[in-house]
């Protein structure tokens, strides 16, 4: 294996689950089948997909919420996969995560105060500094010190997922993973919370792994996009190559969903079908049932993400064989 630059590389992650349904009835469902991707340092990657595609999966895997079944993360080159113990919970203040419900982070019997001094312990500042340092990250996220005495119930949506993030910055990571992190905040508290977010990484350096249903969010938020489907990676670029160009007829499908005032006398793709059980997945490409330029070879191999000649990253025959190379197991997108 030969290490790279990146901050964050992961290679080949599968999560594999075995679903129990009876007695007599039992599947393995393929999560998160083989996805490979690089972070930068003050870089975001963002990965959207449908729900079910495994994009939950791949975060809490990463922080081992959830173990990986199969692949290698690396963290600044150093192999993180299989951590246990001491070496874990220091593994994790290099690596946070912000979910989006802020209950998921937040004991609702403990103050804010109580709750970011909690990180800034594990952080080994000192207890004496902790009013101090509390005050510092609210600021940061641009609340009021006031704040530090109440509890989350008594905040808004808004100002309980800023405290999260205040929380999140109090162990100085390196990455904070943020699983569709604004998706339950009014329209214009999630921008406030966009530009916060952008900030911070402006200011700190931190890099972030943004997973979100909302393309426009992560149009806005991501230096690089890997769109999953059924477990795997199937199209990943740069920003601008995948919202301006989209090559695997999935992506143009959510992006042609996506209402935009630029999208009038343009012919949108219509995605039929809900996606495949992933414990009973169709032979072949996963997408192919609900694809309008399926052909025959879709429905009898499943395709590899491989490289068109612009360099954009795709798991499709057709894109493949129209644009590029054939598609060949890729070591990094």
């Amino acid at each position: 294996m030969t290490q790279t630059s990146s901050l964050l590389s992961v290679r080949d992650l599968s999560v594999h689950f075995r679903l129990r349904r009876g007695p007599k009835d039992s599947r393995n469902v393929r999560a998160v089948d083989g996805v490979t991707f690089e972070i930068a340092k003050g870089q975001t990657l963002g990965i959207a997909g449908e729900s079910g595609s495994g994009k939950s999966t791949v975060a809490r895997s990463l922080v081992q919420i959830t173990r990986p079944t199969g692949g290698t993360i690396y963290l600044d080159g150093s192999d993180v996969t299989s951590l246990k113990g001491r070496r874990l919970k220091e593994f994790r203040r290099r690596m946070q995560m912000v979910f989006q419900d802020p209950y998921d982070s937040l004991d609702p019997r403990m103050s804010v105060r109580d709750a970011i001094g909690e990180a800034l312990s594990v952080s080994g500042l000192p207890r004496p500094r902790h009013d101090e340092t509390v005050e510092e990250l609210l600021r940061r996220v641009n609340l009021p010190a006031s704040l530090a005495r109440r509890y989350p119930g008594q905040l808004s949506g808004g100002q309980r997922q800023r405290v999260s993030i205040a929380r999140a910055l109090a162990v100085n990571p390196e990455i904070i993973i943020c699983d569709e992190a604004v998706a339950a905040l009014d329209v214009s508290i999630r921008a406030q919370v966009l530009n916060l977010l952008k900030d911070i990484q402006h200011d700190t350096g931190v890099a972030y792994l943004f997973i979100s249903h909302d393309l426009s969010t992560l149009r806005f938020m991501a230096d690089q996009v890997a769109i999953m489907y059924v477990g795997r990676v199937v199209e990943y670029g740069t920003s601008d190559e995948v919202f301006s160009r989209p090559l695997h007829p999935y992506t143009k499908a959510l992006i042609a969903a996506v209402p935009s005032v630029t999208t009038r006398g343009r012919t949108r793709l219509k995605l039929n079908g809900e996606p495949p059980d992933p414990g009973n997945p169709p032979s072949g490409c996963p997408f192919h049932p609900r694809c309008p330029e399926a052909v025959d070879q879709c429905r009898l191999t499943r395709p590899e993400l491989g490289t068109t000649n612009e360099g954009q990253s795709v798991a499709c025959h057709v894109v493949l064989s129209r644009h590029g190379r054939d598609a060949t197991r890729q070591v990094s997108p």
